[in-house]
Formats: C-alpha cells, sequence, structure tokens
C-alpha cells in the first residue's frame, strides 16, 4: 500500500509539470538566500574571532586568578613561565607570547600622556599582535636590546614625538614610589584609527619589569590556528597551569565584542527566517491550489476507505518530492555562489574604508563567508522542513474531505 501511494504522489507532482517546476525553483530560491545568509553568519564569527586575537588579546589567555574581576595590571602570573610552556605545547597553536602591563605617563617636554605600557618579547610578539607588523615609520623592538619603546602615530603626535626622540615614562612602584625610565623612540604605528592608535605602546617585557617593580608576566595569550578549538583549549590548559593562575576564552576578555557578534548573527537569522516563511508560504499555496483542484479525487479515495492519516502522508510525500527537487537544484545553484563569497568575500571597504574599529578592534572590511560539510545538510533540512511544513494545512484540508458533499459540488 505504501507503493502504492508513493507512485501516486509521483504521479500527482508530475501531472502538473509548470506548477512544479515553479515550486521547485521557489524552493531552490529560499534555500539559496538562506544558504548565502548561514554562510556569512559563520564567516562573520570567524571575522570576530580573528580580529579579536590578532587585537592582542589571543583566542584564549592565561592571567591571575583575581584578574578576571579586578583586571589590575599590576597582577602578576604565579608562574608565567610554566604557564608559557603549558600553551606551547597545546597542540594546533599558530603563536604564544607573554606580556606585563603598567599605567604610566609619557612625557616629552611639557607634553604628557596617560597609556598603558606593554612590556612584550619582541621576537613573538608581532605574530599575536598584527599591528605592529607594518609600522609607518622606523622599525619594531629587537630581543636583548633595553631602552626602546614603539607607540601608536595618536601617541607621537600628542608627544609631538618623532623617531629617536627621547620618551619620560613615569609610573608608581610597589611601596607608591615614583619610578621613572628614558626611553628611545624607535617605531611609530598607524593603524588608521586614533582609539587603537592611543592602545599601541610597547616596550622590552625585561624593561617594564624593572621600571614597574613588578618581576614576572602579567599574562600569556594564545592565538590557536582555527578559532573552533577554543572551548577545548581551555579545557586543556585549565588541568596545566601553575596553581593559581586562571584561563579566559576571547569571549571572555571581550564580551562586548561577542554581544554584538550575537546581535548580528540574531538579525540574519531572523532575516533568514523571513526568506523561509515567504517560500513556505509559497509552497502552501501551490500545495493548497493542487489540493482544491483535486477535491473530487480525494473525495473518491475517502469513499474507497483511505483514512485521514493516510491521506495527510500522501500530500506530505508530494511536498518531500519538490523539497527534495528544490534541494538538488540549490545544491547546484548554491555551492558556487557560496564557494566564491569564501573564496571573494564582500568588500565593504567602499562604505567604511581600509578598515573599521569597534571596541579599540580593528576589523577587516572585506567578510569571508563559510563553505563547508554543514551546507548540503542544511540545504536539505531546510528544504525539507520549509516543504513539510507548508504542506500540512493543504493535507489537513484533504484528510477533512466529506465525499459526499465534494462529489456531489463536483457535479
Amino acid at each position: 500500500m505504501r507503493m502504492v501511494s508513493t507512485k501516486y504522489a509521483a504521479r500527482s507532482v508530475g501531472r502538473n509539470f509548470r506548477r512544479t517546476i515553479l515550486s521547485i525553483v521557489g524552493i531552490a530560491i529560499g534555500c539559496v538566500l538562506a544558504l548565502f545568509m548561514e554562510s556569512l553568519n559563520k564567516g562573520r564569527g570567524e571575522l570576530f574571532a580573528r580580529a579579536g586575537s590578532a587585537s592582542g588579546m589571543g583566542h584564549v589567555r592565561i592571567v591571575p586568578a583575581d584578574w578576571r574581576g579586578r583586571r589590575e595590571p599590576r597582577l602578576r602570573l604565579a608562574d608565567w613561565r610554566a604557564d608559557f610552556a603549558a600553551a606551547q605545547a597545546l597542540p594546533g597553536v599558530a603563536s604564544v607570547t607573554a606580556r606585563v602591563r603598567a599605567q604610566v605617563l609619557l612625557a616629552v617636554g611639557t607634553h604628557v600622556v596617560p597609556v598603558e605600557l606593554a612590556g612584550v618579547q619582541p621576537d613573538v610578539e608581532p605574530r599575536t599582535f598584527r599591528y605592529v607588523r607594518t609600522l609607518q615609520r622606523g622599525r619594531y623592538l629587537r630581543a636583548g636590546e633595553t631602552g626602546t619603546l614603539v607607540a601608536g602615530r595618536a601617541i607621537a603626535d600628542r608627544l609631538t614625538a618623532d623617531l629617536d626622540d627621547e620618551i619620560v615614562a613615569t609610573t608608581v612602584g610597589p611601596g607608591g614610589e615614583i619610578q621613572s625610565a628614558l626611553f628611545r623612540l624607535v617605531g611609530i604605528v598607524s593603524t588608521g584609527s586614533d582609539d587603537t592608535d592611543l592602545a599601541v605602546c610597547q616596550v622590552v617585557l625585561e624593561d617594564l619589569q624593572r621600571l614597574s617593580g613588578f618581576p614576572g608576566a602579567g599574562e600569556v595569550s594564545i592565538v590557536l590556528n582555527d578559532y573552533r578549538e577554543i572551548d577545548r583549549a581551555r579545557a586543556r590548559l585549565v588541568q596545566s597551569v601553575a596553581h593559581g593562575d586562571d584561563v579566559m576564552t576571547l569571549s571572555e576578555l571581550a564580551p562586548e565584542i561577542e554581544g554584538h557578534l550575537e546581535q548580528d548573527a540574531a538579525m540574519t537569522r531572523f532575516v533568514s527566517g523571513i526568506i523561509l516563511l515567504i517560500v513556505l508560504l509559497g509552497v502552501a499555496s501551490a500545495q493548497l491550489a493542487a489540493v482544491l483542484e483535486r477535491r473530487r479525487e480525494f473525495a473518491v479515495l475517502a469513499a474507497l476507505g483511505m483514512s485521514g492519516p493516510r491521506m495527510v502522508w500522501l500530500i506530505v510525500q508530494e511536498a518531500l518530492m519538490l523539497g527534495g527537487g528544490g534541494a538538488l537544484l540549490a545544491v547546484a545553484a548554491g555551492l558556487p555562489l557560496v564557494w566564491k563569497l569564501a573564496h571573494t568575500g564582500l568588500d565593504f571597504s567602499r562604505y567604511v574604508g581600509g578598515t573599521y574599529a569597534f571596541q579599540g578592534v580593528l576589523f577587516d572590511p572585506v567578510i569571508y563567508g563559510d563553505f563547508g560539510w554543514w551546507i548540503v545538510p542544511y540545504i536539505s533540512a531546510v528544504a525539507m522542513g520549509a516543504t513539510i511544513l507548508a504542506s500540512l494545512y493543504p493535507a489537513w484540508y484533504a484528510a477533512r474531505t466529506d465525499p459526499a458533499v465534494a462529489l456531489r459540488v463536483a457535479q
């Protein structure tokens, strides 16, 4: 009986060829649009993770236990060298760097600028902090040297400082005493954003340890090859870091960026939902029209003993056939589109310039989509789900057909 109902459903789908083709094309267009939005949404997640990690935060960061609540730059790791080794031992690590920070006043003559000065490891820092990879002028710090400083263009402009100028850095030591050191400006970074430039101020790690009077490092930042491994990397690090140290992920370090990403994702899914709703209504309309045209057939089937649930299944099978055709067409049309989106991206530089900043993080104006194994099951689920939902009301309407009334009206 099931085979007979399937053959009947296939014959019904092929009966009105034009309507069937239009329904399949409509399903495919909706699926391709939904796929495009989902690919863009996944690509935007990678963009935020890449931009946040390359801004110096890293995908994962080892911090002192109290830093999560206090965010105090004077806090130091219990054993930063052991933490650094544990981070390097993680699988899938792209780069690891240790830093120490201090709140200081930079001064040149009568010009003073308050900044957060970072002490870094010059040999590995550029692989984690992309803003210092290309300097506007000068050079970057060198391992083993002392008394040199790299600063953002906005800081240099406010100090009216130029390359090779001497800058006095002043901070408060452990006992409350004022401590100072003299640094020579060797490099000027220009990111295109004054707010971001103000956050770029670095010296060699050992220099800042001496200036602040606090030994050790305050953080170990880790950049992964795959941002989707963040939670797994954190779980492994928690087991191996020094006692008294904590592990934080990018979303915990920058919750405002995570919130912005969630808002964008919600908006994208809302738009995708509207697209699918339009497709669903279109398919439901075509299915209902088909049911109304075949009222006499359904009346005869009911008179011959076909039950309501079996009649519903008959209509659902027709919908599944339409959904399968729409899914195949969507895969054929959607794969090249998403592949191009993943490799070429959408370039918004015309509207936002070369880069744009959010919460002190620079983002590239090109958003790439995601291309992977998930596309085929996603299209199949969307196509089948939409057509099944669209067929429920026409199927319910057909199941409620009164044979006597339908046959009398048809006459």
